[in-house]
Formats: C-alpha cells, sequence, structure tokens
C-alpha cells in the first residue's frame, strides 16, 4: 500500500489503522500525529462519527492521565489492561464516549524523535497478546516511513518549485506583454496586470503602481489592500516627490527603496496610513526611461522583513516592462497619426510573448518590423558571441553584401553606427555615412548602398549586449518618433535576450551539476581500483619477503617490511573508503542481506583490533548482552562499521579504555563504542559525519585520516533503517552509537 500510495498520505494511514484493527482483533483505533506540543488524530477507524469529532476537537498533551499522552511522555509502548481500573487514567469523558477497555499505545519514531502515536481499544477488559503487540509495532513503522515518504515527497517539490520559478517570471512576463500588445492606446489594463503580477511573483500581500505627472504621483492601481486601506491610500495621493513614502522616495532618487518595516523607519512619514494599510515590509521600485522617472511600483507584506534579491529584480523587471508600456501609449496618443507604427508594436510583443524561448524568431521579427515600419531599407541586429560582437541576423540586404559582413567583428569605436552606438551606450544618428569624416566602413557601405544610418544600442543594466540598426538608401534622417519606436524594439530585443539567458543559464547549470557529481563517482571509482591492484601486488611481495620466501630478511629489514605493511594496508583501508563512497553516491552499493550474528561481528573486532589497543596500552572491553537474536541484514558492511568506530577510538584515545556494548531493545540492535579520549566539541559534531569532515583541533591533525570512515558508516547504517549518532564533550571521552532493525527485510534507498 505505502508503495502504491506514496504521495497519498491520508489513504496509506487509513489503510494502516483499519488492518490493524482488524489483525489485532481490536475494536477501534486511532493514529495520532504530534502538532507541536499536542498530538492530534489524523486517522480513526472503528469509532463513532460523534466520538471522531470529539477526539479531533481535543488534542492530546503528554501526560500520564491518557493513553497516548501517557504513551508519548514514556516514549513506548503502553498496554492499559482495563481503563477503568488504571488509577492513572483520569480522561473519563473520553472512555465514557468511546466505551472501550482495554488500550494499547505504540509510539512512532523517526530518528529518535517521536512523532505520533498509534492507539487500539478493546470494548472488553481483554489484553492484547505479544505476538499483538509486535504487529502493532509493525504498523507503527510503516505508518513513520509513509509519513517519512510524504515529508521527502513535499522536499522535493519544494525543489521543483525553486527550480521553475524562473520559468514562472518568464511566464508572467509574457502575460504583461501580452497585455501590452493588447492595449496599444490603454495604459491602465497593463498596470493592473504588472500589479497583480509582482503582488503574487514577489509574494506580496499588495501593491501599487503609480505614475509621474509633472511633480505629481498619481495613483494607478491597487491590490490586496482592505477597504481601509484603499480608503487611505487614495486619499494620499496624489503625493509630492519630496514626501517621505517608499514611492516617493524611489522617484525621487531614481533607485530601488527597501525598508524591512516602515513603522520603525524615522524617515518614513505616512505610519498612519501604514497602520491602516497594514504593511510592514515594503519595497518600491521606480520606472525609469532615459534617466527621468515615469512611475514607480510598490510592494508590501504584513510582517516586517525585506525582499530577497530574485524579488527585487523581478520587480526591476516588471518596471521596465511598465516603462515600455508607458511609453507605447505616449507614443500612440501623441501621433495619431502613426497607427500603423503602434499596430507594428504591438505585433511584436505578441510575437514575444508567444516565443519567449525561440530568440531567433523574436529577433528575426524585430529586425523586419523595425525596418518597415520606420521607413528604412535595411536592419541589422549585432549581438556579442564569445566576447565579440557580430551581426546575427540581417533584413533588406543583397546577399553580396551579407557575405562581406558575417565574419567581421564590430568594434566598439567610431568607424561604424554599430560600433559607436556600443562606445557610447546611447543611440548614434549619421544623417549620411558618405559626410561623415570618421565613418571608416567604406566597402560595406558600397555593397549595402546606404547613406543614413541610425544604431540604437540594446541595454541591460545601462552596459550595451547589443546593436539595432537602420539604413536608408538615401539621404533621409529618421523621425525622434521613429528614433523613439527604434528604442522601443530594441528594449523588447534586450529583454528578449536576458529571459533566454536566463533560462539557458538555469538549464546549463544543472547539466553541468550533473555531469560533475557522474565524473567525480566514476574519476573516484576507476582511481580506487587503479591504486588497488599495485597496492595489492606491493603487499603481497612485502609479505613474501617477511616471510623469507626470497632469503631470511635481516633485523632491520624486517621492521622496514612490517612498516611497509602497516601503512600498504592503512592506505589500501583508505582506498576501499573512497570506492565505498563513490559506489554509495552513485548508487551502486547493495547489501548483501543475510543471518550474522552480533557476537561473532564483535569478536572478529576484538580480535582485529585487540593488538592495536595493546599496544597503546588501553583496556579493550567488550559487553554482548546474552542470548542475543540472530539478525538479518549484510553482516560484513556492519563489521566494517565496528571497526571504522573502534579503531577510531584507539587512534584518538591515549590512555584509558576502549568498549563495546550490544543489546537488543524493542526489534532492534543497540550497539555503541565508549572511549577516553579528548572528546568532540558540539560544532565539530554537527558535521562530523559528512565526507571529508573531522574534528577541527590539534589532536585529529596529528593523527590523520581523511574524513570518509563515519560518512560511510553513516550511510551503511541507513541502508539497514537504522541511525548513528555520537555523544561527546570535550575531557570527557566519546560515544558512538547505531541502532538498526535485528530483521532488515530490504534495502533502504537513500533519500
Amino acid at each position: 500500500m505505502i508503495s502504491r500510495s506514496i504521495f497519498d498520505l491520508q489513504t496509506v494511514l487509513d489503510t494502516l489503522v483499519k488492518s490493524a484493527v482488524r489483525l489485532c482483533e481490536a475494536d477501534s483505533a486511532n493514529l495520532h500525529q504530534r502538532d507541536g506540543e499536542v498530538y492530534r488524530v489524523v486517522a480513526s477507524n472503528g469509532f463513532s462519527p460523534e466520538f471522531e469529532l470529539f477526539v479531533r476537537r481535543n488534542p492530546i498533551a503528554p501526560g500520564r492521565g491518557t493513553l497516548v499522552g501517557r504513551t508519548a511522555l514514556e516514549g513506548r509502548t503502553v498496554h492499559v489492561h482495563d481503563a477503568l481500573a488504571d488509577p492513572e487514567y483520569t480522561w473519563a469523558e473520553s472512555q465514557k464516549r468511546g466505551r472501550f477497555r482495554t488500550m494499547l499505545g505504540v509510539p512512532l519514531t523517526r530518528e529518535g524523535e517521536l512523532i505520533g502515536v498509534l492507539a487500539l481499544t478493546r470494548s472488553t477488559p481483554r489484553p492484547f497478546t505479544d505476538k499483538e503487540i509486535e504487529l502493532v509495532k509493525n504498523f507503527a513503522a510503516q505508518a513513520v516511513i509513509a509519513i517519512e515518504n510524504a515529508r521527502l515527497f513535499k522536499a522535493e517539490q519544494q525543489r521543483t518549485r525553486e527550480l521553475t520559478e524562473s520559468l514562472e517570471q518568464q511566464t508572467a512576463t509574457s502575460e504583461v506583454l501580452s497585455v501590452i500588445s493588447s492595449s496599444p492606446a490603454n495604459i491602465q489594463p497593463v498596470l493592473e496586470i504588472i500589479g497583480e503580477r509582482a503582488e503574487k511573483l514577489c509574494d506580496a500581500e499588495c501593491s501599487i503602481v503609480s505614475v509621474v505627472e509633472g511633480e505629481l504621483i498619481r495613483l494607478a492601481s491597487i491590490h490586496g489592500m482592505p477597504e481601509a486601506g484603499v480608503e487611505a491610500l487614495q486619499r494620499a495621493f496624489p503625493m509630492r516627490r519630496t514626501d517621505e513614502t517608499i514611492t516617493a522616495r524611489a522617484v525621487r532618487t531614481r533607485s530601488v527603496c527597501h525598508v524591512a518595516d516602515v513603522l520603525i523607519d524615522p524617515q518614513y512619514q505616512r505610519k498612519d496610513t501604514a497602520r491602516v494599510s497594514g504593511v510592514r515590509g515594503c519595497l518600491g521600485v521606480p520606472m525609469v526611461r532615459d534617466e527621468q522617472v515615469v512611475g514607480a511600483i510598490f510592494v508590501a507584506r504584513r510582517q516586517p522583513g525585506l525582499f530577497s534579491d530574485a524579488q527585487v529584480q523581478l520587480l526591476k523587471t516588471f518596471a521596465d516592462q511598465a516603462v515600455i508600456a508607458i511609453e507605447n501609449v505616449r507614443l500612440f496618443n501623441e501621433t495619431k497619426n502613426s497607427l500603423e507604427q503602434q499596430t507594428a508594436t504591438a505585433d511584436v510583443l505578441k510575437i514575444i510573448s508567444r516565443s519567449t524561448f525561440d530568440l531567433r524568431t523574436v529577433l528575426q521579427t524585430l529586425v523586419q518590423s523595425a525596418a518597415r515600419f520606420c521607413n528604412a531599407d535595411n536592419a541589422t541586429i549585432v549581438r556579442e558571441k564569445d566576447g565579440v560582437f557580430y551581426p546575427a541576423e540581417v533584413y533588406g540586404y543583397s546577399r553580396e553584401f551579407m557575405d562581406y559582413i558575417k565574419n567581421i567583428p564590430v568594434k566598439a569605436e567610431r568607424g561604424s553606427a554599430s560600433g559607436r552606438a556600443l562606445a557610447k551606450g546611447r543611440v548614434v544618428h549619421i544623417a549620411d555615412v558618405k559626410t561623415d569624416p570618421e565613418y571608416t566602413l567604406v566597402e560595406a557601405q558600397r555593397l549595402g548602398d546606404y547613406r543614413t544610418a541610425l544604431g540604437v544600442p540594446m541595454l541591460r543594466e545601462g552596459i550595451p549586449i547589443g546593436v539595432l540598426t537602420l539604413t536608408r538608401s538615401e539621404v533621409q534622417p529618421f523621425t525622434d518618433k521613429q528614433i523613439e519606436l527604434v528604442t522601443t524594439f530594441a528594449d523588447q530585443a534586450a529583454i528578449a535576450i536576458e529571459n533566454v539567458r536566463l533560462f539557458d543559464e538555469i538549464q546549463d547549470k544543472s547539466q553541468q551539476l550533473e555531469v560533475a557529481s557522474q565524473h567525480k563517482s566514476q574519476f573516484l571509482a576507476n582511481m580506487s581500483h587503479e591504486l588497488r591492484t599495485p597496492l595489492n601486488a606491493i603487499l603481497g611481495y612485502t609479505e613474501l619477503m617477511t616471510d623469507g620466501a626470497y632469503g631470511e630478511p635481516s633485523e632491520k629489514m624486517l621492521g622496514i617490511l612490517k612498516r611497509l605493511e602497516a601503512n600498504g594496508k592503512h592506505l589500501l583501508g583508505l582506498i576501499n573508503d573512497v570506492l565505498d563512497l563513490s559506489k554509495i553516491e552513485a548508487g551502486q552499493l547493495v547489501l548483501e542481506l543475510s543471518e550474522y550474528s552480533v557476537q561473532d561481528i564483535a569478536q572478529t573486532v576484538r580480535s582485529t583490533l585487540e593488538p592495536l589497543a595493546a599496544d597503546k596500552r588501553l583496556a579493550f572491553k567488550v559487553e554482548v548482552a546474552p542470548h542475543l537474536p540472530s539478525g538479518h541484514g549484510d553482516g560484513r558492511r556492519l563489521t566494517q562499521v565496528l571497526i571504522n568506530l573502534v579503531g577510531n577510538a584507539i587512534k584518538f584515545t591515549d590512555a584509558g579504555e576502549v568498549a563495546i556494548k550490544a543489546e537488543a531493545h524493542n526489534g532492534s540492535f543497540h550497539v555503541s563504542v565508549r572511549d577516553t579520549g579528548p572528546g568532540i566539541s558540539s560544532a565539530d559534531q554537527a558535521r562530523l559525519f559528512q565526507e571529508f569532515q573531522q574534528a577541527d583541533n590539534a589532536i585529529t591533525r596529528k593523527k590523520g585520516g581523511t574524513g570518509l570512515g563515519l560518512a560511510i558508516s553513516k550511510r551503511i547504517v541507513e541502508m539497514h533503517g537504522g541511525r548513528i549518532w555520537v555523544e561527546s564533550q570535550p575531557g570527557q571521552g566519546s560515544t558512538f552509537t547505531f541502532t538498526l532493525p535485528v530483521i532488515v527485510e530490504r534495502q533502504v534507498e537513500a533519500a
């Protein structure tokens, strides 16, 4: 059921509770999940609807007066044979409503943390058998797995939302552009959707869009404000540039105004309006064109705090879109006779909104529309490629001209209209290139047969990323309105290029991360194999020489050979750790599940490492509880874990003892390794089980090591469905403990 309904937690929990009631011959059951300091019912079976409503309205706190509270308080299974005969049970109303007598509570724990309680009841005093209790524990374990699966799934959804956030922003930009294209003569719909999208995508609770008219700032749109706040804002507008508000400050300074809490901002003068509107954290972004402020976008939250850098950048993008929309409308209203030009702008914006990531289609449309509606004979768009600017799109020129210029880089110099626009970062208008003493593209001019040239830079944050250039075959300068229209096209081209750049960058970074991870794992695996083969040969020959296969070695030579063998085995162990890590990361480490004995593992570790402890004159103790059950798991890998823990304890302990303790409780083995070494600080404990990490002190630097052993041990224990942790204080030694189920039916995959 868990595998089939991994994303439907309620179905899994309902089925678990129902199955527990049926298989354990109970009359009813509830599953309570921890919610802060109390436990709430999340699944129920066998109780009346009235009783279910009663317990859902009465969450249970830890305490001995209730079954769930007592189980939560003790953190273990609680079995009440008869609720009426239990002197500590005090929730009489619940017992009366539920009509139960025998009760069984089993805790739900994840990595030692209590996350819920599974409670079963019978209407008559009939205690549950040991077998039934074990079965309920199994159901509780399944519930923990289901809850953890749901948690992990939600976390994955969050990561997915973060990865798609930029795409959502691009979609919002396209929607704004679409509205711009559909409202060439009316700015209001554009400002409305900008305010609406800004509020949503910036995770704000309200938004205001305003426009500048002379020295006054007028209200254009409001979203998300309560009625009282709307009325207060309507009274506050129009406001002057000199007013101390977020909007006026952004307009006056022509820069972003970001305040974590306006109620404590000493410069903010409209605190009464802010209180009525319920705003605290505020962000204002000016809408600027040609260094002139034409309006501002304001978003706010009801809680103090700053917006993220990404949200600030997004609001800047909306401000750029609003500037374009305002300018489009101004051009339309001021020049009734240029309706065709305005229609062209709308058509281009439609194509941009429909082809957000098809950059070539967008740029082709821009260059064609710019030439056609500005009465130009030819047009080009120059873009940057590998740090050099080249013609990217061409319209109207002959094939001979195109073949000539396609491989000629455009330099930021005054010898051409495009180069001059790149150098200046502003519009360049050459009435007649033949009479311009600085114009040097003589052959291009001859092949292209043009006289008047107009170069408009495509800017991103004030820096040219390309140039839109128009030419005419006769000396006929472009009008101011035509130059404004070409500037609008260039702005759209810059936005389109930036949109695609951001999208490609996200995709490229994701692919790079994936490839880098694969290469790293493959490199580690390959290098481990390549190093291990010659090292095994060295160790083999060393052993033969030690045993006298090539003649009896001298005492001095024997000492050298033993050191060589010890260092070689140490290096082989490090290589094996690296190989294990690469297998784990690649998902290739597979447990070989079979029966094993904890006693045998402990004795194997003792016989292997006791000589090391004896060399340092350390006491070596092994305390294994009698009659431990046989385990089912990967005994070889668990031996590796214990050898690593004991080996570390011996390595870092200079006096005292090292002790292994093993016992079994509630279907799990509990194995600990205690030492009297220097101890580990809390800061170092937090990163101790990470790859290539060690405690940061003089002792660890002196003892050496790669920092892989504990990370690998942690992975192996977790693959058995267990967990590992450390308890330590500086100067008081350390105790490493791991627990895992006695019976492991299948390998637990990494989250």
